[in-house]
């Protein structure tokens, strides 16, 4: 069983990964002005609304990691294969955007977000919260248990990290590409 891990990225750096690019996201939205930060350009979402997204993203994944591993299993079950590595995640992550692939409607912020401040105070919070729950789970487990991604279909709990990691990193790109003044 110690070979399914080798490759794998342990908890301790996926908590500083996660921490690291979520950090590195909201000091990106505190460099833009208000004004270009609430203001979609290039027909995408606005900064802000980046930032809603990614709260609406983190939040399920905090929930679910507060969750008992039993409830997980109950109510999800378990993976019939290994963990995909976070380069195979990202890049079945890349083909569904390219086949057309779209955020789901709970996902989907509003044209006029809440206030930048309380939703990087609520990012902050939830990841931290997340790194917090990420302890309550084995190595082992984060390979067994199983969620539901709305575009990825079923994913280990190590696969929903590595893909809540470059969630972040892809909508900070969006941002960089399609905010002025960056």
């Amino acid at each position: 069983m110690s070979d399914l891990f080798e490759h794998a990225v342990k908890k301790e750096d996926l908590k500083k990964e996660l921490t690291s690019h979520h950090q590195n996201f909201l000091s990106l939205l505190q460099s833009i002005p208000l004004k270009n930060a609430t203001t979609s350009f290039n027909q995408k979402w606005s900064a802000a609304q980046q930032l809603d997204h990614i709260v609406r993203s983190v939040s399920p994944v905090r929930l679910a990691f507060s969750l008992p591993s039993f409830v997980l299993k109950l109510v999800f079950g378990s993976a019939n294969r290994p963990s995909r590595n976070q380069d195979e995640l990202v890049a079945k992550y890349k083909t569904k955007l390219a086949a057309g692939g779209k955020a789901s409607k709970r996902f989907i912020p509003p044209k006029k977000t809440a206030s930048t401040t309380e939703l990087s105070n609520e990012l902050h919070r939830l990841v931290n919260s997340l790194c917090k729950k990420i302890d309550s789970f084995s190595e082992g487990q984060l390979d067994q248990l199983i969620l539901p991604h709305p575009l990825l279909g079923k994913l280990t709990l190590r696969e929903m990290l590595y893909f809540t990691i470059y969630h972040v990193q892809h909508h900070q790109l969006q941002v960089e590409k399609n905010t002025p003044s960056l």
